[in-house]
């Protein structure tokens, strides 16, 4: 069964539409990559599936249940994770802190949960006193990452989780996404650095000018000499 699909999505900020009629369809256990230039409604399609932008047309809908018009706790509680790009740490809070805002939804002992967390990041628990805000930026993607995935999600939603980062942690950071992926959770990533990000993808979008330009599975679109040319740098 599908467990996330997006159906004719129109979505943007104030009167304007970023996306048209966007469709995307996510299977149990899969990494869905997201590519396409600066400006294709990317950021946005993430947004509109968390709830944090209301969509003007279409529906999404979560193992069958329509979660369109739900407010991001309330889709959160339902098994959605968003990691934005930016801001997306409490700088002046600990590491623990941080993973311990992640289950603020959650009414039962997540200890055991943490402890997973920490299996997963080492450095954070070698860490965990520390501030966000004094750790490097591979550091702070894994406290968001490690946060998003405190409520034990169904789907996470990644938004550029190697931007910004220096190419020696991007590596890194792509190893956590394909490690939490072993574990169950499908994932749609968001990504400027395409190649990477499809070569992890068991299947893959191409937006442009917020409309679905192509879809194929993630070796194919590596493949295709059209995508490579425009998207991939030849």
């Amino acid at each position: 069964m599908t467990i996330l699909k997006v159906d004719n999505i129109s979505a943007g900020y104030g009167e304007a539409d970023i996306l048209h009629q966007v469709n995307l369809r996510v299977e149990p256990g899969q990494i869905v990559s997201i590519i396409g230039p600066n400006g294709a409604g990317k950021s946005t399609l993430l947004k509109t599936i968390f709830g944090i932008l209301k969509p003007s047309q279409g529906t999404v809908t979560l193992n069958d249940e329509d979660i369109t018009r739900l407010r991001p706790d309330k889709i959160a509680q339902r098994g959605i994770s968003y990691v934005p790009q930016v801001n997306n740490v409490f700088p002046s809070l600990t590491i623990e802190e941080n993973l311990e805002m992640g289950a603020f939804i959650r009414t039962d002992d997540y200890s055991k949960r943490l402890e997973e967390i920490y299996e997963l990041f080492p450095v954070l628990k070698e860490r965990k006193k520390q501030k966000a805000g004094h750790l490097s930026g591979g550091q702070r993607q894994m406290v968001a990452m490690g946060r998003a995935l405190m409520v034990d999600p169904r789907v996470l939603l990644l938004d550029e989780p190697s931007a910004g980062l220096a190419p020696v942690l991007v590596g890194t950071i792509f190893e956590k996404i394909t490690e939490i992926n072993a574990t169950g959770v499908s994932i749609i990533i968001v990504e400027q650095n395409a190649r990477e990000a499809l070569k992890m993808a068991h299947h893959g979008y191409v937006l442009a000018m917020g409309r679905n330009v192509l879809d194929d599975t993630g070796k194919a679109l590596l493949e295709n000499e059209e995508i490579g040319r425009l998207y991939l740098g030849g």
